[in-house]
């Protein structure tokens, strides 16, 4: 008992400590780079690497929270930079500097959600860098061109996870192989047979000062270059196509990785050392950049199933001696400490990598490379006490029925409306990603239901068919997809059924498998709202709701209404209307609503005011769907 209570204690005690330090030290950065990134020893703001470290960090709190106000200020920092005709103040391609490719990754984000072409067309500077960037006679990415046939650990992070964004945005297959050989070149050139880590650097030509005359190599392994190149990992494949072979090869790669850092986090402190593999060399020291940015790609490496579950104690060990050593609340405002300002390689003055050279450099508070490392790896680790809630689970979004389509700014057909990958008004990216904060494995299915391919999903969702108007081939819904979804459904399958208001929804077959659990979307439109007037969508729910335990003001408009038999029964009605519906039938469990809702533009606080309460909702909806998951079907899938 008290080794149970010992245990229990230490997970209450890391769940406060997680609790909201990205948002506590993302606000210090807010208030040190207001209006734009100038950092000491700049004369004027720079368009700068380290800025985008902070602000995907940013982007981070923004979809775990709905909070504009975390997007706006990514907006405003880019717009600082990016011009009307999509050039970017301060940007110079022929500098051929690997580094300046690090802040498309926010490019690419405002793109996709405001659809603003002049964020494309910056994004497209970024990427014809690439095309032409120098490269080792193997293909891999120099460093800078002033570093000639020098790969560093950093220009991973830099360049690769915007290029494969990029790549998969605009339909770039070929380029998947490319991405995947810039880890694999670095890999087998600069990681040490005998440790598994990697040095800092490599140098093809041999020419270099530092460079070993027969490996090529820098002198030393370097804290924070392990950090680049483990986030890089992580985050890259968050683009890779599932089939593509090299997302398997970065996998690899990134566990043989994650061996060799976690054989290094010293026991006592859990932190990593400035030079890694020389804790107890005189002067060595804890270094914040590089711990945060390891526990980051530890954290994110587990919950995305790319690494085994018991590294998470590896990230879990090394946060809470980030939280100890170097997070100070002073003066009202987070601070970090710890981070050394710089390490590279070559240069004037010149770097040679040797070890006194890496302890010469400032170690310095609130440097931004630590400050957006720390805001990575927290909003990571506050997600660890959701992760549980949903583990094991997987959510199967309908891609077969609501499939439209649209030419993007490139003239390719793609599809978007309702999907995980869109990210604009009408996506349900921010959707997906509440599912995945509680630890819902998330999918789509692009053909036909069958009993097959359902058997593995335990929530599938629909939403609003297509029909000829939206789609000039709509996939309507047949018998045999009614009784595979309803055989499903009873055998303890959740589904949530989202439709449209009575212009622009598919009706007739919707319904037919509607009326199977006893629902019928009316062909009706309600909550006709007009610009702003937000209160004719607003609904406030009782108290003790079923599904709504903390969103109390809900917002829908133009909405079709429910009719209801047994064995469905109204869960929100207004004036004599049923708005939302839930059957149970079998063991399972529907849920309906005359309205796709739950669309980026009504949950990621951009449009709505604070007041109306849709993101509370989403998080509501996700918590109770998951409780409605027969516990025996999570035995079987845990078996599987």
């Amino acid at each position: 008992m008290k080794k149970f209570l010992t245990i229990a204690l230490s997970i209450i005690v890391f769940q406060s400590n997680s609790q909201q330090w990205s948002q506590q030290l993302a606000t210090t950065a807010m208030n040190l780079w207001k209006d734009s990134f100038l950092i000491e020893g700049d004369k004027a703001a720079k368009w700068r690497y380290d800025q985008g470290v902070i602000l995907k960090g940013i982007e981070g709190i923004w979809t775990a929270t709905g909070d504009a106000k975390w997007f706006n200020y990514i907006q405003k920092s880019m717009d600082f930079y990016v011009q009307e005709d999509g050039t970017i103040k301060g940007y110079k391609p022929t500098e051929y500097n690997i580094d300046h490719v690090n802040n498309g990754k926010l490019l690419l984000l405002l793109y996709r959600v405001t659809g603003k072409t002049k964020y494309k067309k910056a994004a497209d500077l970024l990427r014809t860098q690439l095309l032409t960037h120098p490269r080792t006679a193997e293909g891999g990415f120099w460093h800078k061109k002033i570093y000639p046939y020098q790969m560093w650990l950093d220009g991973l992070y830099m360049g690769q996870p915007f290029y494969a964004e990029y790549a998969s945005v605009f339909g770039e297959d070929t380029a998947f192989a490319d991405i995947a050989r810039q880890f694999t070149l670095i890999e087998r050139h600069a990681r040490d047979p005998k440790t598994g880590l990697l040095y800092h650097g490599w140098d093809e030509s041999r020419q270099e000062k530092w460079a070993d005359k027969t490996t090529g190599l820098s002198p030393n392994v370097w804290g924070r270059a392990l950090g680049w190149y483990g986030m890089a990992m992580v985050d890259v494949l968050d683009y890779f196509p599932a089939s593509h072979p090299g997302r398997d090869s970065i996998i690899s790669i990134l566990n043989r990785f994650a061996k060799a850092v976690t054989s290094i986090q010293d026991k006592k402190t859990g932190l990593w050392y400035d030079v890694p593999n020389k804790p107890t060399k005189a002067k060595n020291y804890v270094e914040a950049s590089a711990s945060s940015m390891l526990v980051y790609a530890l954290a994110k490496g587990v919950r995305k199933g790319y690494l085994p579950s018991s590294y998470l104690a590896n990230a879990k060990k090394g946060y809470e001696g980030i939280l100890k050593q170097f997070v100070k609340v002073e003066n009202g405002q987070t601070n970090l400490y710890g981070t050394v300002a710089v390490s590279g390689l070559g240069g004037k003055p010149y770097r040679d990598g040797s070890f006194e050279y890496y302890m010469s450099e400032p170690v310095i508070v609130n440097d931004p490379k630590g400050m957006g490392a720390f805001i990575n790896a927290a909003v990571e680790m506050e997600m660890i006490p959701t992760l549980p809630f949903g583990k094991g689970k997987k959510v199967v979004l309908d891609y077969y029925f609501n499939n439209e389509r649209k030419k993007d700014d490139n003239g390719n057909l793609v599809r978007h409306h309702y999907t995980w990958e869109d990210k604009s008004n009408g996506g349900y990216s921010l959707f997906g990603e509440v599912f995945n904060k509680y630890g819902v494995e998330k999918h789509s299915l692009a053909v036909a239901p069958t009993p097959k391919n359902l058997s593995d999903a335990d929530i599938y969702i629909m939403i609003d068919p297509d029909f000829p108007k939206e789609n000039k081939t709509p996939n309507y819904i047949e018998p045999a997809h009614i009784d595979a979804i309803y055989n499903w459904v009873k055998e303890g399958g959740v589904l949530l059924m989202f439709a449209n208001d009575t212009n622009n929804v598919e009706f007739q077959h919707y319904n037919q498998l509607a009326e199977r659990f006893g629902i019928h979307f009316n062909q009706n439109a309600r909550n006709m709202v007009v610009g702003n007037e937000f209160s004719i969508g607003t609904f406030q729910t009782p108290a003790n709701h079923s599904i709504f335990k903390t969103a109390k003001t809900l917002y829908l408009k133009e909405i079709c209404t429910l009719k209801l038999t047994a064995p469905a029964k109204a869960v929100l009605a207004d004036n004599g209307d049923n708005i939302i519906a839930v059957s149970k039938v079998g063991k399972g469990t529907v849920f309906a609503v005359g309205d796709p809702w739950f669309y980026n533009e009504y949950i990621d606080g951009r449009k709505l005011p604070a007041t109306l309460e849709n993101y509370k909702a989403v998080e509501d909806l996700v918590k109770w769907a998951i409780k409605q998951v027969p516990v025996k079907n999570n035995k079987s899938l845990a078996k599987k």
